[in-house]
């Protein structure tokens, strides 16, 4: 969409959604922090679980899905195995890489915290249908 189409409308929706971003991601932060975890740390779990559909996944994978450089996923995949949330291991078929999975005390925290984000996500679903919706609105 070229700027010059944009209107007021356009502007009201994307304030709107931003909103409800940061609301949403400022609940995030704050349920990791009730369990002791950082956001970050919470956020790493997610990944693990949900992009590796609970198989392991490399380090570079980490990096890549949270956006930030591999030695920052190494320092962080150094802290959660320290806190007893992640198990590594090398790659069997590229003895280069290393794996990581999540431990049981990892997969108890997360299923406590993704059951809180779900009932969050419904909680403001409708606002952000409201939202996207008007997109599908011919503009007048």
């Amino acid at each position: 969409m070229p700027y010059d189409t944009l209107d007021q409308s356009d502007y009201t929706a994307l304030a709107e959604f931003r909103y409800l971003i940061r609301c949403f991601l400022e609940f995030s932060e704050e349920r990791a922090k009730s369990v002791g975890m950082t956001p970050r740390q919470h956020q790493a779990l997610l990944v693990i679980k949900g992009y590796g559909k609970g198989e392991p996944i490399t380090i570079g994978t980490l990096a890549e899905r949270l956006r930030i450089k591999h030695h920052s996923a190494v320092e962080l995949a150094n802290r959660l195995a320290d806190s007893g949330l992640v198990e590594r291991s090398a790659d069997p078929e590229d003895q280069r890489k290393v794996l990581l999975q999540l431990t049981g005390q990892a997969q108890e925290q997360l299923a406590s915290l993704s059951a809180a984000h779900q009932d969050e996500l419904s909680r403001i679903e409708p606002m952000l249908r409201r939202v996207l919706a008007r997109d599908k609105q011919p503009r007048s």
